[in-house]
């Protein structure tokens, strides 16, 4: 790491977790820079899943993590680049608009029937789900103008891998890896967030996308073999920290929490099988808290913010005292 002559080969992961979840990991990426001295740097691989694509479009247009919580908490420098986002208004609200009544993608639910080991539930289950009226234009517009500000005519980022899936076959699509479909940065991220039931499914070539988190939560499992030294993974909605939540929502929440977590688990134990160094960041109890039950909630963005950059700050030197350091007592307030 620091003091190297040889750049590490470092890939950051992030993952779902809607507008909570993108505030999460803005406040979680504050507590790396301060407590570890890491921020995603342009010749990192930086992988993004529905809000975490998001986030890895921002980064690999070369914003930085100071500017993006700047901006997040409606304290941008003059020196920022410009970001065309109400946070308040442009994600629709806490809850979607009224969906269509009938299922999105028959053929997703017929192939999982048909195929069950081949079709996950979760995937059957969005296609059985109705097609979301919401928009993601705010977004849309929001990645082309911050393209257009930092990198001129490019369309695309290097080493930003952007996570969707098909909505009519279920295979999961990885937007700018070689030999995925060719298009640009903004319809790849609203690709990525097309939440079923919630937002529109996006069309790429003619055919329908929608959020990638229906096939893998954060796809961590796509860096095996990539030959990293060191992964970070965000995964708003993992837990490794188990809480005990009353309300019957935040309970079944917590079991899905439960599920994903050991997905991700699994993976990074691929990883750590082959040699590549991984830290895994999860809310723990004080950002559930924080979060709620419904990840969509606008208002509550800027205190999950700053409870991530004390929580995340709390666990990183923990982990630097597991592993031998010695490690102040003060960090990230």
């Amino acid at each position: 790491m620091a003091g190297s002559s040889t750049p590490v080969r470092r890939a950051f992961v992030f993952g779902s977790g809607g507008v909570l979840g993108f505030a999460w990991m803005v406040g979680t990426l504050t507590a790396l820079q301060h407590e570890l001295g890491v921020e995603p740097a342009p010749h990192d691989l930086r992988v993004g899943t529905s809000a975490g694509s998001v986030v890895a479009g921002l980064l690999g247009c070369g914003l930085d993590v100071d500017g993006i919580r700047r901006h997040q908490i409606g304290m941008p420098l003059p020196e920022d680049p410009p970001i065309s986002w109400n946070s308040d208004l442009d994600t629709g609200g806490s809850r979607p608009p009224r969906p269509v009544w009938w299922p999105g993608s028959p053929r997703l639910v017929w192939d999982g029937i048909r195929r069950p080991t081949s079709v996950s539930p979760v995937l059957a289950l969005s296609g059985l789900l109705p097609r979301g009226r919401g928009s993601l234009q705010p977004i849309h517009r929001m990645i082309d103008s911050v393209l257009a500000e930092t990198a001129g005519a490019a369309t695309w980022p290097p080493r930003t891998w952007i996570v969707a899936a098909d909505y009519s076959t279920g295979r999961r699509t990885v937007f700018g890896r070689e030999g995925a479909p060719v298009t640009g940065l903004a319809d790849a991220v609203c690709a990525s967030c097309a939440i079923p039931a919630w937002y529109a499914p996006v069309s790429i070539d003619s055919r329908p996308y929608i959020d990638g988190g229906a096939v893998s939560n954060a796809s961590v499992d796509l860096l095996a073999g990539q030959d990293l030294d060191e992964v970070f993974v965000l995964a708003p909605m993992a837990a490794v920290e188990p809480d005990s939540p009353r309300s019957p929502a935040a309970r079944l929440e917590r079991r899905i929490r439960r599920s994903i977590t050991r997905g991700i688990s699994n993976d990074i134990a691929v990883l750590q099988k082959a040699g590549t160094q991984v830290t895994l960041l999860t809310p723990g109890p004080e950002d559930l808290a924080a979060m709620g039950a419904n990840l969509m909630n606008p208002r509550r963005r800027t205190a999950v913010l700053h409870t991530a950059m004390r929580t995340a700050a709390a666990t990183l030197r923990e982990q630097q005292r597991q592993q031998g350091f010695a490690v102040p007592e003060t960090g990230t307030a």
